[in-house]
């Protein structure tokens, strides 16, 4: 496998990253104190029509990125909503 390049993804899909934040505070707002990245990735599959600019509707692969990336940003609002793991892939 090689490195995992989210940054250049995230700057090519800018709506998959709308909804991620959309659909992680509905969670939220819903009383969840932990979610899964897992989860919100399917709700932007089953319910929206965004697509990723690869052979996938939303890539998998980036599912830790987004979460890691949501807590980074907005921590007053999402510090640990996710629990995460030490990557092993590479990633930039």
């Amino acid at each position: 496998m090689g490195v995992i390049n989210f940054k250049k993804y995230d700057e090519e899909n800018p709506e998959i990253w709308e909804k991620f934040v959309h659909y992680a505070r509905l969670t939220k707002d819903r009383g969840f104190k932990n979610y899964s990245a897992n989860g919100i990735f399917e709700l932007i599959r089953w319910h929206t029509g965004v697509k990723g600019n690869d052979a996938f509707k939303v890539n998998n692969i980036y599912r830790p990125d987004y979460a890691r990336k949501l807590m980074r940003e907005q921590p007053e609002e999402f510090a640990f909503f996710f629990r995460t793991r030490t990557t092993k892939a590479p990633r930039t």
